[in-house]
C-alpha cells in the first residue's frame, strides 16, 4: 500500500542549519535538541617515524649475515673428526675342541666363569690312550733289539766272506799247482777238472758271502756303525712313543689364554666327544678393539696410529683408543655371497670400511663384553679449511 506524503503547514515548517563540512569531510550532523553532544574522537596515533624503519632494516640484514658468517665459520673449522655409531666391541673367541676322541670322566668348570691360562677344563678318560703308550714303549724297545740283531748278523757276514776268501785262496793254489803239471807234461787235462770245479765253487761262495754283508750294511742304514737309536726302525718307534705321550696329555684340555668360559652347559661327565669337535668356547679378556664400520667416504685422511675416542651404550664415560688399522676390503667382500651386479639395474650404496680400533688395558677394559654397541669418534687432525687450502 503506498504512502502518501502530503506537504507541511506553514505553522509547522522548522528551519535546520546544515554546518559547512571541511574540505574533503562529510558534514558532521548536530545531535538533536535535548541530547548532549558526543565526546570528541581520540587523538589519532602517531605514524611511525623513520627511526622505526630504520632500525627494522638493520635487523633484516644483520640477523642473515650472522647466521651465514657463523655458519661459515663451523663449516670451515668442522671436518675434523669423524664418527659413526655403527661399531662394536670386539674380543678374541676360542673354540675350545678335544685333539682325540674318548669319554669325558671329569668337568671341572661351569658358564661364564673366568678362567687363567692352563686351568683345566675336562678330562677325557686317559685309560685307552695309557695302553697305547705301553705298547708304543714295548716296539721301541724291540726296535732296538732288532737293530743289535742286524748288527751281530753284520759281523757274520763278515766272518763268512773271509771264510770264503781264505778257501779260495787254497783253492786257487792247487789249481795253480795242477795247472803247472799240467803244462810240463806230467798230469793230463783230466786232472785239472776237480780242482777247476773247487775253485769255481770258492769263488760262488766269496761272492755269496759279499752280498751277505752288503745285505747286513743296507739293514743297518748303509752305516754299519749307526747308534742304535739313530736306526730309521728305531726312530719310527720313538715317534709312535712321543705320538701316544701326547695323546696321553691331551686327555686333560686346559684353557689357552685367560678369558671366560661360555657354553659349556651342554658338557657333561660320560659323554663321548670326537677328536675336532667344538665342545666350548673361550671369550679372551686380555685383548679388546673395538671394529668401527666407517663409510668410504669418511676414510680420505684417516691413518693408522690417530687417536680416537669410543663410547659404549651399557656404560656411561669415554674410553681412549687409537687407530690401529684399516680393513682391507668392505665388509661385503669378506660375507659368504658377495654382491655382484650383471644385469645393469644397480642403485649405488655406500659401503663401510672396518676400522680396528685398539683399547688400553684398564678397569674399565676388563667390563666390556664382546658384541657391546659403542660409538667412535676419530680426531684427523685436518679441518674443512686445512683440506681446501692443501688441496
Amino acid at each position: 500500500m503506498n504512502a502518501r506524503v502530503t506537504e507541511p503547514k506553514a505553522s509547522e515548517a522548522t528551519v535546520v542549519n546544515i554546518p559547512r563540512s571541511e574540505k574533503g569531510q562529510p558534514p558532521k550532523a548536530e545531535a538533536p535538541s535535548g541530547q548532549a553532544s558526543p565526546p570528541p574522537a581520540a587523538a589519532a596515533e602517531p605514524k611511525p617515524g623513520r627511526k622505526g624503519g630504520a632500525r627494522r632494516l638493520v635487523l633484516m640484514v644483520a640477523v642473515p649475515l650472522v647466521l651465514v658468517v657463523c655458519g661459515g665459520y663451523f663449516w670451515l673449522t668442522g671436518g675434523r673428526y669423524e664418527g659413526t655409531d655403527n661399531a662394536y666391541v670386539q674380543q678374541a673367541k676360542v673354540s675350545l675342541s678335544a685333539d682325540i676322541a674318548g669319554r669325558i670322566t671329569a668337568v671341572n668348570v661351569a658358564e661364564n666363569q673366568h678362567v687363567t691360562a692352563g686351568t683345566v677344563l675336562f678330562t677325557i678318560d686317559p685309560e685307552p690312550y695309557r695302553i697305547a703308550l705301553d705298547q708304543a714303549n714295548a716296539a721301541l724297545a724291540s726296535a732296538r733289539v732288532n737293530v743289535a740283531q742286524l748288527k751281530v748278523a753284520y759281523g757274520t757276514a763278515q766272518a763268512q766272506l773271509k771264510a770264503a776268501e781264505a778257501t779260495l785262496a787254497i783253492r786257487q793254489q792247487a789249481f795253480d799247482r795242477k795247472n803247472a803239471l799240467v803244462q810240463q807234461g806230467v798230469n793230463s787235462d783230466a786232472t785239472l777238472d776237480d780242482v777247476k770245479l773247487a775253485l769255481e765253487q770258492a769263488q760262488s761262495a766269496v761272492d755269496a758271502a759279499n752280498q751277505q754283508v752288503a745285505a747286513a750294511i743296507a739293514a743297518l742304514g748303509g752305516d754299519p756303525a749307526i747308534e742304535t737309536d739313530r736306526h730309521p726302525a728305531v726312530l719310527a718307534a720313538q715317534a709312535q712313543v712321543e705320538q701316544a705321550e701326547r695323546n696321553l696329555s691331551k686327555t686333560t684340555v686346559v684353557a689357552p689364554a685367560d678369558g671366560i668360559i661360555a657354553n659349556v652347559s651342554s658338557l657333561n661327565v660320560g659323554q663321548f666327544v670326537a677328536a675336532g669337535t667344538t665342545i666350548a668356547s673361550l671369550v679372551e679378556t686380555d685383548g679388546t678393539w673395538v671394529e668401527a664400520n666407517f663409510k668410504e667416504t669418511q676414510l680420505a685422511d684417516m691413518k693408522p696410529g690417530m687417536p680416537a675416542e669410543v663410547e659404549i651404550d651399557a656404560y656411561p664415560g669415554k674410553l681412549e683408543g687409537t687407530v690401529e688399522s684399516i680393513g682391507a676390503a668392505t665388509g661385503s667382500e669378506f660375507s659368504l655371497i658377495p654382491a655382484q651386479n650383471a644385469t645393469g639395474n644397480w642403485v649405488k650404496v655406500v659401503q663401510r670400511i672396518p676400522v680396528r680400533i685398539k683399547l688400553p688395558a684398564s678397569p674399565e677394559g676388563q667390563l666390556l663384553k664382546t658384541g657391546m654397541s659403542a660409538n667412535v669418534t676419530v680426531d684427523t687432525g685436518r679441518s674443512t679449511l686445512d683440506k681446501l687450502l692443501n688441496r
